[in-house]
């Protein structure tokens, strides 16, 4: 199991909705069978941030989160060499994708939402979930880059933090303070954190630091013999927790 999930064609979505009036500013909303209300995941795709992906490989994870009976709206958002990329625009799109939640029909209940991020969408996730802009049930980060002073630190990627940040932690502290999940402690809402113990994208190390000083109401599931790609990918071995600590949150 591992990169050819983003290759991988995802099954269609249902609906292609605009939450904003630029062309990365869309999202695909994923319906289970019945009329409904069915409770929402808010699903926020990984890729370092930069325009060489997209929302693509999220898809498989819409699709069988509503094989479970969960809608999901998996968002789009500007990044990293796209006009309006980068910091503040990518925070900025979350935002404006989160508002849309409660104006996405009668088949949806958002009152009964999460919001599950992969990679760096995991930091957008946590990111989010510390925002007044929708009262989410919980945040679910799948091998997220939760700290993203440590992920610049670690070099992460050829330095791609600082692509998205616009320099270091020295440069532009501001910018980390806002961005980095791990400078906006305590957390607001639950937040379960799920990464392989075998990433060597995203190391665990920088979820075992974040959890250690979020205490509480955050809690981290290591993933034995997973890396990077599985806790997306619903063939793998590791879905079933994915799949089970979303259904949590959401009960």
């Amino acid at each position: 199991m591992g990169r050819e999930i983003l290759d991988r064609p995802a099954p269609p979505a249902h609906e292609r909705i605009a939450y904003g009036e630029l062309s990365q500013q869309f999202g695909e909303l994923r319906l289970p069978n019945g009329a409904g209300p069915h409770p929402l995941a808010l699903l926020l795709h990984g890729g370092f941030w930069r325009a060489a992906f997209d929302l693509k490989h999220m898809g498989h994870l819409g699709a069988a989160l509503a094989k479970e009976g969960v809608a999901s709206f998996n968002a789009e958002y500007r990044k990293i060499g796209e006009p309006g990329g980068g910091y503040p625009g990518i925070l900025d799109d979350v935002r404006l994708a989160a508002g849309l939640l409660p104006r996405l029909g009668k088949r949806i209940d958002s009152r009964r939402a999460v919001v599950v991020g992969f990679s760096a969408g995991g930091q957008l996730a946590l990111w989010l979930g510390n925002e007044e802009v929708h009262e989410f049930r919980g945040v679910v980060s799948l091998a997220g880059v939760a700290d993203l002073e440590r992920a610049w630190e670690m070099g992460l990627s050829n330095r791609v933090v600082d692509d998205f940040l616009g320099g270091s932690p020295q440069q532009v502290p501001e910018r980390y303070r806002h961005a980095s999940p791990a400078s906006r402690l305590p957390v607001k809402v639950r937040q379960r954190l799920l990464h392989g113990v075998e990433d060597d994208v995203v190391p665990v190390e920088i979820a075992r630091g974040y959890a250690r000083r979020a205490g509480g109401r955050v809690h981290l599931r290591e993933i034995p013999g997973a890396g990077h790609f599985e806790p997306i990918d619903p063939h793998s071995t590791a879905w079933p927790l994915v799949r089970d600590t979303i259904l949590e949150l959401l009960s």
